[in-house]
């Protein structure tokens, strides 16, 4: 690729030209979650092999550089045309950018090149029973013995767990008088190591997507410690962002299409797109505005912070508009059919908690954006 195809359009125009010449859509009549994870290692591999999901990854770690935006084309055009599902691809962009600011350089040369090109996945150890919004209270902890560390505790809600290769797990480290925010240091966990037990989560949607995971006992080299002890709450803080910029521009595209199939559905049945349509539009419109600026703060290089809790708000405020629309559009189908569209609205639901609960981030806003204090 030559230097003016790192120019956005030119760079989309590309991906797309080769998408139309490369079939990779999934194969018919398998929704499964198992299905999922299948064609997404499949298009991750083809894309890998072909340059594009190298490209706004620095070369240090396998990429081929360019603005970060061009990787938010891939996500976009992939999960947009359904090659891909928003849920497996949206780690790449939450995990590849941790591992590349806190691995020491080895690992992440040797790492990062399996998570993008579909050798492996990845998953994310953050949240426990006890400990999901307030993150700085987990017990999980680990314990030094010599070169190795020593974990024990347990995770709750990890996402795709059961097809993870390796974690990125916070362990708590300092003793009784650190401050929470202090004792927190992260690690790079390989799952198959001796002690890790893995539980899948049937949720109400019926998809055992969440996991729990049990760390007995798990002997961890200190060279796969990220960052240094103490650095798992800055971590933290790093990467919840990433959930919220290139990660929710994919889910996103994948919203929109899943708006166009409610309007041929729509049509289908003799109805007139009507104010409920248009609604769901402006919600879905006025958060893709909102992403897209943050798209090109991150493509700019500024750190991103508090200020993508207001994404977040947004996203579940038009995921969950998209849903009711349909139910309310469908009579019956959401209740009564065994239907991506009674699935993926009973997901819906979670929109406003997963990734930071509605109220949690609206509290953020109203603190550290407006500054309106604590009542």
């Amino acid at each position: 690729m030559t230097d003016d195809l790192f120019e956005p359009a030119a760079f989309r125009t590309a991906l797309q030209e080769w998408l139309a010449d490369n079939n990779l859509t999934p194969p018919p009549n398998d929704d499964s979650l198992d299905g999922h994870q299948t064609q997404h290692l499949r298009v991750l591999k083809a894309l890998y092999d072909a340059d594009w999901m190298r490209y706004g990854w620095p070369e240090s770690a396998g990429g081929l550089g360019g603005p970060d935006i061009l990787r938010a084309i891939v996500g976009e055009e992939v999960v947009g045309r359904g090659l891909d599902h928003p849920g497996p691809y949206s780690m790449l962009d939450v995990l590849t950018p941790t591992m590349i600011d806190y691995a020491r350089p080895e690992l992440a040369a040797e790492m990062v090149p399996r998570l993008l090109s579909g050798q492996e996945s990845w998953c994310q150890g953050f949240s426990e029973p006890g400990s999901g919004s307030d993150l700085a209270s987990l017990t999980t902890r680990a314990v030094q013995q010599g070169d190795n560390w020593v974990i024990n505790g347990q995770k709750v809600w990890t996402s795709f767990a059961q097809f993870a290769t390796r974690c990125i797990l916070l362990t708590r480290t300092g003793d009784a008088n650190t401050p929470n925010h202090e004792a927190i240091t992260a690690f790079f966990v390989d799952l198959d190591s001796p002690g890790v037990s893995v539980r899948p989560l049937r949720t109400m949607h019926d998809v055992d997507e969440f996991c729990e995971v049990y760390f007995d006992d798990v002997v961890v080299p200190t060279d796969r410690m990220l960052g240094k002890p103490g650095d798992g709450w800055k971590l933290a803080m790093d990467l919840l962002p990433y959930e919220r910029s290139t990660c929710f521009w994919q889910r996103i595209a994948y919203l929109y299409s899943r708006f166009d199939a409610l309007i041929e559905e729509v049509k289908r049945q003799g109805q007139s797109v009507d104010t409920e349509l248009g609604e769901t539009y402006l919600a879905l419109h006025t958060l893709r505005c909102r992403s897209r600026a943050t798209q090109h703060r991150l493509g700019d290089g500024q750190k991103l912070g508090a200020d993508t809790s207001i994404d977040k708000v947004l996203l579940a405020a038009a995921e969950q508009k998209l849903y009711d629309t349909a139910r309310d559009l469908m009579p019956g189908v959401i209740e009564l059919d065994d239907s991506p569209w009674r699935t993926e609205y009973l997901y819906s639901r979670a929109a406003s908690i997963y990734g930071g609960t509605a109220e949690v981030q609206r509290n953020i806003i109203a603190r550290r954006l407006l500054d309106l204090g604590k009542e």
